[in-house]
């Protein structure tokens, strides 16, 4: 049992010496960490006076800059203020010299002034006395000369008007010749290079056909029983079918050139088939009536693509593929479209002009020659109104109604379609006239210019392209000979009709004769 108390005794004992050196070791702890609080405390009390410091220190320096900037800036001003004093006094300046100056301005102007009135008296007084000298020499002048003032005046102004006249022509006659000078040369240029970058043909067209058979028995089987066959084909086409003794030939006569080719086409179907009847007749002419419809249509958009025309109405479009079987003088239509569609393009290009424009008009200008109704109007007109229908644009409408000269032209595209129209035309191998429109034609012409007084012959020459007028010496002078050839040029222009262009050339000329014996 005393055991067992020593054992407790010294687990008591035990445990106080732990207890107590555990209090030991707390005392340190809170020993040191005081310690190391009061030097916490210190340190942060360093380190705030040390902030403190830095703040004042930068405080103060900022403080002194701005002070410095508020400095600079003052000073600035100073200065502008200134400059702007300097300029002030300096205006001043200015604007008292500009008083001196306009002062001692309208001190002199003052002066001009009056010395003006004292000359405007004194030749009021001269001017009195000038009329009164005048007046007395105009009695003197009306007694000496037997004539009143307003007689003098009358026979004066017509010496004048005639020796205006005569001034007027001889300047009129210098400006031409150096306007043919200047211009003659460079138009000629432009005109045949026109000319010679296009491509002509020379195309013919007849009033007749010629339907080439291969034996004449064939002729029987088209004229028919009792000649029914031949009636129905002449009722169907419209045209006049011609069987005679020609050799393996039958002629197809009609002024309509759409209906010679139906008729021919027609004939060609039948003869190839063999079965010649009435009712087989008509029916192969709907067929190939309709055939020519459609080439029209086929014709008219190849030629627009051809020519780059693009936008076309298709009625337009139609009119010109019809220009395919109509002819003028012999001069089929739609290659005289063509050819002056072209040459519009070439020269509307030497010009500095819209060369798309150009060979527009130039294609549809003679769509007035093949419209589906014949109305009571020239064919440039009519193609002007059959292209404003369509929507053409103005100057292609006033391009194709102009370029005959009915109407007045508003643009430059009017004159290039009229040159070169009449280009086309004129050009050898265009066109054929018939024997007596071509005498009756330069009939015409001289019997225009044998209707001036002082006129002695005249002679179209060059197949009427030139009229050569011979005049008498005596009865015309050379000043009167100009305004004859324009007088006669001008006439011949409103007046007749022909291809091209005539040139008037008036001759003038004195012949002495004598006699040795």
């Amino acid at each position: 049992m005393n055991s067992g108390i020593n054992i407790l005794i010294c687990v008591a004992i035990g445990v106080i010496a732990a207890a107590a050196a555990v209090a030991v070791t707390l005392i340190v702890q809170r020993s040191m960490a005081k310690t190391r609080a009061k030097s916490i405390v210190a340190d942060a009390e360093r380190e705030a006076e040390d902030l403190k410091r830095n703040k004042v220190l930068e405080g103060r320096e900022e403080a002194l800059q701005i002070t410095a900037d508020a400095e600079k800036q003052a000073n600035q001003r100073m200065s502008k203020i200134q400059s702007t004093e300097a300029k002030i006094k300096q205006r001043e300046l200015q604007l008292n010299q500009q008083q001196s100056e306009n002062a001692r301005a309208r001190n002199e102007i003052e002066a001009s002034r009056q010395s003006l009135e004292a000359q405007f008296a004194a030749s009021e007084a001269r001017q009195a006395e000038l009329d009164k000298l005048h007046r007395a020499a105009q009695e003197q002048l009306e007694h000496i000369s037997g004539l009143s003032s307003d007689e003098a005046r009358e026979k004066l102004i017509e010496s004048l008007k005639d020796e205006a006249k005569t001034a007027a022509a001889s300047y009129i006659n210098d400006i031409m010749d150096d306007a043919k000078m200047t211009a003659n040369k460079e138009a000629k240029r432009i005109v045949v290079q026109s000319i010679q970058r296009v491509a002509t043909e020379t195309a013919i067209e007849n009033s007749v056909t010629v339907f080439h058979i291969d034996s004449d028995e064939i002729k029987g089987r088209i004229i028919g029983r009792e000649g029914r066959n031949i009636r129905a084909l002449e009722a169907a086409t419209g045209i006049e079918i011609i069987v005679d003794d020609t050799p393996e030939a039958i002629v197809l006569s009609g002024f309509d050139p759409v209906r010679r080719e139906i008729a021919r086409l027609a004939l060609h179907q039948l003869v190839a088939d063999g079965r010649i009847h009435p009712a087989r007749i008509e029916e192969v002419v709907a067929k190939v009536r309709k055939q020519i419809e459609e080439e029209i249509i086929e014709t008219g958009k190849r030629t627009a693509i051809d020519l780059g025309i693009h936008g076309l109405h298709p009625d337009l479009i139609r009119m010109v593929g019809k220009m395919k079987y109509r002819s003028s003088y012999g001069q089929n239509l739609l290659q005289h479209s063509r050819e002056t569609a072209n040459l519009c393009a070439i020269m509307a290009s030497e010009l500095g002009l819209n060369p798309k424009k150009a060979r527009r008009a130039g294609l549809l200008h003679d769509i007035g020659k093949v419209p589906d109704e014949e109305p009571e109007l020239p064919h440039a007109l009519l193609g002007m109104k059959l292209a404003e229908k369509y929507k053409e644009k103005p100057e292609i409408c006033n391009a194709i109604g102009a370029h005959h000269d009915e109407i007045e032209q508003t643009s430059l595209l009017a004159p290039i379609v009229q040159v070169c129209d009449a280009i086309s035309g004129a050009r050898p191998g265009a066109r054929r006239e018939i024997v007596e429109a071509y005498i009756k034609r330069l009939k015409d012409l001289e019997q225009l210019a044998l209707s001036y007084p002082g006129v002695i012959k005249t002679y179209a020459i060059q197949a009427g392209r030139e009229l050569r007028v011979i005049v008498g010496a005596d009865k015309i002078d050379d000043t009167e000979t100009e305004k004859l050839s324009s007088e006669i040029a001008r006439r011949i222009q409103d007046e007749l009709t022909y291809p091209g262009q005539v040139k008037i050339t008036v001759i003038r000329e004195t012949r002495a004769v004598s006699f040795a014996k």
